[in-house]
């Protein structure tokens, strides 16, 4: 196999709680992750010439040791002694550094599909031990589906596929630094937390409006003082008729859920034609694993 293509689809957080921050820096966490339905493409092609390359379709994004999939490629190709080179041809759907796995989702598919081309017969367990060499979310994104994940993110428990609805994600034009966020959480003077084991049992009970009810970003309450636009867009979407609208990870993406796609689809609109976004998508869960 000399050339295989991929998709890497994005995730949103149906939950996100930080319990405690550890010696070692990182925050301890509790999330309900869900695979969404938009993704980017990759195209991975074996050549003889040794070396990694990479090309995206965004001329901001680096095409070197700086990109996940350059790190995934390295990782696979130094442990293996793999012949030879490959080429990594990105084209990015997802919005970047917007609270969507998005970098995490790309490394993932290089992973999988290197162990596809070069027929290393990881088993996917394998893959993920890996995967979170790269980061965090390497090993849901690997995983994917709907998973509760605790620790820094990487022990994941698969769950049963969140209720079907419609999620409107919109991505307003600003970019938020995750560490700024951890860095600047005070969980001492939180008084209330999401209650992410009420969103598991919804998800188990598949009861669409009951999870949605008890959803909830802890980051939120540093994001949002700093970007009122992401409280605009949340606002807007509980207006169009969303059960319930919440940043994904560290922000600034916004996604609601919606029972009725034809609400999905104005809410849409109001947002687009109010300016609080331009990058915004109707689409739904997808809960198929690979």
């Amino acid at each position: 196999m000399y050339e295989m293509r991929l998709r890497a689809y994005a995730k949103v957080n149906l939950g996100l709680d930080v319990l405690r921050r550890r010696e070692d820096g990182y925050h301890e966490v509790k999330m309900v992750m869900q695979t969404v339905g938009i993704y980017d493409n990759l195209c991975l092609k074996r050549v003889r010439s040794p070396g990694i390359r990479v090309a995206t379709n965004l001329f901001y994004l680096p095409e070197n040791e700086n990109n996940l999939v350059y790190q995934a490629a390295k990782l696979l190709m130094d442990e293996f002694g793999l012949p030879g080179g490959i080429f990594i041809d990105l084209q990015k759907r997802i919005p970047v550094a917007a609270g969507m796995a998005g970098g995490s989702s790309d490394a993932a598919a290089v992973l999988y599909g290197m162990n596809q081309m070069y027929r290393l017969r990881l088993p996917k367990r394998e893959l993920m031990k890996r995967g979170v060499r790269l980061g965090a979310d390497v090993p849901y994104c690997i995983m994917r589906g709907t998973a509760l994940a605790e620790g820094i993110g990487e022990e994941l428990t698969p769950l049963p596929p969140a209720p079907d609805c419609h999620v409107l994600i919109a991505k307003p034009p600003i970019s938020v630094s995750t560490k700024f966020v951890y860095e600047n959480l005070k969980l001492d003077e939180m008084l209330a937390h999401p209650q992410i084991d009420l969103v598991v049992k919804g998800i188990r009970d598949q009861d669409l409006p009951g999870m949605a009810s008890h959803m909830g970003n802890v980051l939120e309450s540093v994001t949002i003082p700093h970007y009122p636009v992401i409280a605009q867009i949340k606002e807007e979407m509980v207006r169009g008729g969303a059960l319930q609208a919440m940043m994904s990870g560290s922000g600034p993406t916004v996604f609601g859920l919606f029972e009725d796609e034809g609400l999905a689809k104005q809410a849409c609109q109001k947002i687009l034609d109010g300016g609080l976004a331009k990058q915004v998508y109707v689409t739904e869960m997808f809960n198929v694993r690979s």
